[in-house]
């Protein structure tokens, strides 16, 4: 059985503490399909900065005998990359009124235990505070045939459906990274989410 885990809303001092344990989490699991990530710590560094730049940053940690097993990250849709923003602008959306959740990861020991609620509750409770109207992110899209694909795959489209978000039809973003096996970097599809609060 999995050690109990507690579960905290960083910003601040808090959050820039445990980036690199973020960094760490985040080449682990999106190593797995549909990311297959080939990350690096020099890369996730670089990617991070933005949560030690942006004031609204947070980060809900989730620990394990004091090791973090999951992360969710947001910040104001201004402060994340303009790759994400632009997409929404573009259909009238004005982005200060929208956090951004860049990512959840979570060891999959510790999947089903309920931890994914408690990451969007806290999420939705910072974008409240921050007086945000609107929270999004964005989910990559892979072909049905990729060769990686596993057999028994399940998105989490059921899951945020009942959490109340709905894909925005056609609202796509682009943005790069490395594929396990791959020489180079190459830019993949995500599918924006969006959920009123």
């Amino acid at each position: 059985m999995s050690e109990p885990v507690t579960v905290r809303a960083l910003t601040g001092p808090e959050l820039e503490a445990a980036l690199d344990d973020v960094a760490r989490l985040r080449i682990t699991v999106f190593r797995d399909w549909p990311y297959l990530y080939d990350g690096s710590l020099e890369y996730e560094r670089q990617y991070l900065q933005t949560y030690r730049d942006s004031p609204g940053a947070l980060l809900v940690a989730a620990f394990a005998g004091g090791r973090l097993v999951g992360a969710s990250t947001s910040t104001p849709m201004e402060d994340h990359a303009e790759a994400f923003a632009e997409p929404l602008r573009q259909i009238g959306l004005p982005v200060e009124n929208i956090l951004y959740g860049a990512e959840s990861v979570l060891l999959p020991a510790y999947r089903g235990q309920g931890l994914g609620h408690r990451f969007l509750d806290l999420r939705e409770d910072h974008a409240r505070a921050l007086g945000r109207r609107h929270v999004a992110f964005c989910s990559v899209l892979r072909p049905d045939d990729h060769p990686m694909r596993p057999a028994q795959y399940r998105t989490n489209d059921a899951f945020w459906t009942g959490r109340g978000y709905r894909p925005l039809p056609g609202v796509m973003a682009e943005f790069g990274w490395k594929d396990v096996g791959d020489a180079a970097e190459t830019k993949k599809p995500l599918q924006f989410w969006i959920r009123a609060i």
